[in-house]
C-alpha cells in the first residue's frame, strides 16, 4: 500500500513539472529574470576591468534571446530601418549602384544599376571610389560607404573615383533618386522554345511584385504568342506573402484558397483567396525551384502544384513555412517575429526545420522523410509536407566546382573583366557573345601573375583520413594508395584551369556582358547553359507528358 501511494505522489509531482506554467508564474519568471538581467548589467557597468559599450553588450544580449528561437525573429533598430523597408519595397534614395571591398581595402563598383543615377553618370564596374563629399574613404567599410552613397531624392553627392587603366583621377557629380529595384529582373521570350515559350525571372517578393510579374506576362502573350511560360523562382528567398497570393491569383480562378496562416493568437488565423479574375487559366505553366527558394516563392510553387496548375521542375524548396508580422518597439526600432505557420491548399505546411526542438549542439534537424504526411492535390496526386516542395519533376542543377568559387572570391575574375572592356565600345550580344581562346589564355596569364592560391576540400579530407588512418593502424598498409590519391587531389593552377575552362569561360562571359548590358544581360548569358531550364523547355513542347504530370494517378 506503501509503495502504491509513492506511485501516485511521483506521478502526482511529475505532472505538476510537466504541466505548462499559468499566465500568473510566467509573469513571475520573467520579471525575475529581467531583474536579474538588469543587476547582472548594473554590476558589469559598476565593476567590470573595462569600459562598457552598453549599446552592444545589450544587443548581443538581444540578439542570442532572439536566435534562440528561430532565425526570421529579429530586432531592427531605428538606424536599421532603412534597409528594412527597402528589403519589403525594394526602394531607396541613393545612387543605384553595388559596391563591395577588394583586397586592399578600397571601396569598388561592382555594378552600376542600368538607367539609375550611377550609370547615366558615367560610372562604370571597377572604379575605385577614392572619396565621398570630400571625405577620404580609405580604411572605410562597405556599409559605412553605402550609407554615405544613400540620401534623399534629389540631393546629390559628389565622387573621387580611380579608373582602372588611367592615371588620373576623375571627378563625378551624381543626383540622388528613388530607386527601385525590380522584382523581374528579366521577361522574354526563350531561343530553343521555337519562339513559343516565355520566360520570367523573379527576384523576390516586394510590394509591387505582382504587378511586375502580370505586366511581364501581358507583354509576353501581346507582343510574343507565347503558348506557354516558365515562371524561375530559383534562389527566391521570399517577401510579402499578399504578393505571392496574387501572382498564384494570375493563374487561377477567383475565389481559390491560397494559403492559410494559423498561430498562438486567434488574430493569425487568416485565409487569403484568389480576389481578382485570372489573366489565364489554360496556358502549360512549369516553375522552377531550388534549395533557395523560399517562403512566399514555396506558396506560390506550393498552390500551382496543390491545384494542378503548374509542372514545378528542379530541386526541392527550402521548406520555411513560418509568417513573420513587425511590432513597433520604444525609439523607432521595430520586432520582426514569427507570429503563425502558413498551410498551402492541400492543407500541407511545408515547413522543414523544427527551431523549437533543437541537438544538443543547439543546431537544428531538418524532419526525416519518414516522418512527413500524405496529401492530395486537387487532382489526387499525391504529395507531402515538413519538407519544403518537392518538384513534380527533379532536375539537379550542374554541379560547380569549388575552384571556381575560389577563382570568383578572389575576384580574379571580376579584375580580367574589368581590365579586359576597358578598350572595349560594344560587344556581341549576350546571348551569343563568348570570349575567344587567346583570351582565355590572357586570362591564365592574369591569374598566374596574380599569385592566386586555393586549396581543395578533397585534400583536406584526405588529409584528415591519413591522421585517422595513422592512428587506427592502418598507414602502414595503405601508404602506396595514400601517395597515389594524394598526387591526383593536390592542387595544380595549370591542370584545373584546363580541366574547368567550359565552366571559367561562362563565368569570365557573364562578368564581361553585364559591364556592358547590365543584369539583363547577364541573366541572358547564365541561361544558355542551363540544364534546368532546358529540361522545362523540352517539358512544355511534350504536351502530353505535361498533361500526364498534372493528372490524377491511374489504379494499379
Amino acid at each position: 500500500m506503501c509503495e502504491l501511494k509513492r506511485k501516485i505522489v511521483s506521478l502526482v509531482c511529475a505532472a505538476l513539472f510537466l504541466a505548462p506554467l499559468s499566465a500568473q508564474d510566467r509573469a513571475f519568471e520573467a520579471g525575475k529574470n529581467l531583474s536579474i538581467f538588469n543587476s547582472l548589467y548594473r554590476e558589469l557597468d559598476m565593476h567590470y576591468v573595462d569600459t562598457i559599450n552598453a549599446e552592444k553588450l545589450i544587443r548581443t544580449g538581444i540578439n542570442a534571446m532572439l536566435k534562440s528561437l528561430d532565425p526570421y525573429t529579429e530586432y531592427i533598430s531605428e538606424a536599421e530601418l532603412e534597409d528594412f523597408k527597402f528589403m519589403t519595397t525594394g526602394e531607396y534614395g541613393g545612387i543605384g549602384s553595388i559596391i563591395s571591398a577588394n583586397k586592399d581595402k578600397r571601396i569598388v563598383v561592382t555594378e552600376p544599376y542600368e538607367g539609375k543615377p550611377a550609370a547615366l553618370a558615367g560610372l562604370k564596374a571597377g572604379d575605385i571610389i577614392l572619396s565621398i563629399d570630400g571625405e577620404n574613404l580609405q580604411g572605410m567599410g562597405v556599409s559605412a560607404a553605402s550609407d554615405k552613397l544613400k540620401g534623399r531624392a534629389g540631393t546629390k553627392v559628389k565622387l573621387e573615383i580611380q579608373r582602372p587603366g588611367e592615371e588620373q583621377t576623375r571627378k563625378i557629380s551624381i543626383k540622388r533618386e528613388l530607386i527601385h529595384i525590380d522584382a523581374v529582373v528579366y521577361s522574354g521570350v526563350l531561343e530553343g522554345s521555337g519562339g513559343k515559350t516565355g520566360y520570367i525571372l523573379l527576384d523576390g517578393f516586394t510590394s509591387k511584385s505582382s504587378l511586375e510579374v502580370k505586366n511581364a506576362f501581358l507583354d509576353l502573350k501581346k507582343m510574343h504568342k507565347i503558348e506557354s511560360l516558365i515562371l524561375d523562382l530559383r534562389d527566391n528567398g521570399g517577401g510579402i506573402m499578399e504578393e505571392a497570393v496574387q501572382i498564384v491569383n494570375l493563374f487561377v480562378p477567383k475565389g481559390q484558397q491560397v494559403v492559410g496562416t494559423k498561430g498562438r493568437q486567434p488574430s493569425s488565423e487568416k485565409n487569403y483567396r484568389t480576389s481578382v479574375e485570372p489573366v489565364d487559366t489554360v496556358m502549360p505553366l512549369v516553375v522552377l525551384t531550388n534549395g533557395n527558394s523560399a517562403s512566399a516563392s514555396e506558396i506560390v510553387a506550393g498552390a500551382l502544384q496543390d491545384m494542378d496548375r503548374a509542372v514545378i521542375l528542379g530541386t526541392r524548396t527550402f521548406g520555411k513555412g513560418l509568417v513573420q508580422t513587425t511590432r513597433e518597439v520604444p525609439y523607432n526600432g521595430n520586432l520582426k517575429l514569427t507570429v503563425a505557420k502558413y498551410y498551402i491548399p492541400s492543407g500541407r505546411l511545408i515547413q522543414a526545420l523544427d527551431y523549437s526542438h533543437r541537438n544538443a549542439d543547439g543546431s537544428v534537424g531538418r524532419t526525416p522523410d519518414s516522418l512527413t504526411g500524405v496529401f492530395k492535390t486537387a487532382n489526387g496526386r499525391l504529395v507531402r509536407d515538413g519538407g519544403g516542395i518537392t518538384p513534380d519533376t527533379i532536375v539537379e542543377a550542374k554541379s560547380l566546382p569549388t575552384f571556381l568559387y575560389y577563382l570568383v572570391m578572389d575576384n580574379a575574375v571580376f579584375n580580367f573583366a574589368t581590365q579586359w572592356a576597358v578598350d572595349k565600345k560594344t560587344i556581341d550580344p549576350p546571348g551569343t557573345f563568348t570570349i575567344t581562346d587567346a583570351d582565355y589564355e590572357a586570362f591564365k596569364a592574369f591569374v598566374k601573375q596574380s599569385d592566386f592560391t586555393y586549396d581543395r576540400q578533397s585534400e583536406k579530407v584526405l588529409n584528415n583520413l591519413k591522421e585517422m588512418a595513422e592512428i587506427e593502424g592502418y598507414m602502414d598498409t595503405a601508404k602506396e594508395e595514400f601517395a597515389a590519391l594524394e598526387a591526383k587531389l593536390k592542387p595544380d593552377l595549370n591542370r584545373d584551369l584546363e580541366k574547368f575552362k567550359s565552366l571559367v569561360v561562362d563565368q569570365i562571359n557573364s562578368e564581361i556582358v553585364t559591364r556592358f548590358y547590365y543584369q539583363k544581360g547577364k541573366v541572358v548569358s547564365s541561361l544558355r547553359n542551363d540544364a534546368q531550364l532546358n529540361s522545362a523547355i523540352d517539358l512544355l513542347k511534350d504536351s502530353a507528358t505535361y498533361k500526364k504530370l498534372l493528372s490524377p494517378p491511374t489504379a494499379e
